[in-house]
């Protein structure tokens, strides 16, 4: 599925948002003991709402609705503010949705500005490495294999997070855990490589990820040369990109705890920094 996809391939080439997470907070300088502006600065400081939860008697309609928020405050999470994290479900529980939702998912992930540029960075690391040498080398080499590159990402995208969910009823996005012990979490996000949630919440076996991996593997037959044509290069590419979603569901798993540290550690260097109060 697309959203280790997309992050793993990457880390795989120079051998796959970030999550919009609550920033961590900051020490506060002590105030003045004046009542009024001890009444302000409490008044000022708002706590987050708690995680929306599905109502009782939901309609159909509503049950949309709610899922096309979280998939809109989805659509703004990026890994280091580059790498789109869009199939990330950061609290680990969301409203299921749509066919409509999900090829929406699949289009907004396949035209992001970072899926073109990493399609070239592939066929770069590929022109240099002269990886399937039957498109040769120059600038129509080049073109080639960004070409096979780019619709290798949108082919695993379309079937596995688009066409076969929504036949299937199953939902292409990654739930994070996010919490317990990091052994735990490591065995839960390489699982789901193999389960995922339906649409109807049970988990199930994760027919759209495998199936769409080995279809996307399978088309690609059409435009690689003769040389990288055949059963054994379609598993080989089927198993990587397969591979690399693992990784990328690390990715997602682990990615907001690393930011959220780099965060307090960042905001104590700043209250370390910051002068000491004065008293009148």
């Amino acid at each position: 599925m697309l959203p280790g996809n997309l992050a793993a391939q990457q880390l795989v080439a120079s051998d796959t948002g970030p999550a919009m997470l609550p920033d961590a907070p900051t020490p506060q300088l002590s105030v003045a003991d004046d009542p009024k502006q001890s009444s302000t600065s409490a008044a000022q400081q708002t706590p987050a709402p708690p995680p929306a939860t599905a109502p009782q008697n939901e309609t159909p309609e509503q049950r949309k609705a709610r899922a096309a928020a979280e998939l809109k405050a989805e659509e703004s999470q990026r890994m280091a503010g580059i790498i789109p994290n869009f199939n990330a479900v950061n609290s680990g529980k969301a409203a299921p949705i749509t066919p409509g939702q999900k090829f929406h998912l699949f289009f907004k992930s396949s035209v992001d500005p970072y899926q073109f540029a990493l399609a070239g960075i592939d066929a770069a690391i590929g022109q240099a490495e002269d990886s399937n040498p039957g498109y040769f080398q120059g600038v129509k080499g080049y073109l080639r294999r960004y070409g096979a590159n780019y619709g290798d990402n949108v082919d695993g995208n379309f079937w596995g997070n688009a066409v076969l969910p929504s036949l299937l009823h199953q939902d292409p996005r990654y739930f994070r855990m996010g919490h317990g012990p990091f052994l735990h979490r490591v065995l839960y996000s390489v699982a789901t490589t193999v389960r995922c949630h339906g649409d109807d919440g049970n988990w199930q076996f994760n027919v759209s990820n495998l199936t769409g991996n080995l279809i996307g593997a399978a088309i690609s037959n059409a435009y690689y040369p003769d040389g990288d044509r055949g059963l054994y290069p379609t598993l080989r590419r089927g198993l990587s990109v397969t591979y690399q979603g693992t990784i990328g569901g690390l990715l997602e798993e682990f990615y907001p705890d690393v930011e959220n540290l780099y965060k307090r550690h960042h905001g104590a260097k700043l209250a370390a920094r910051a002068p000491a109060p004065t008293t009148p």
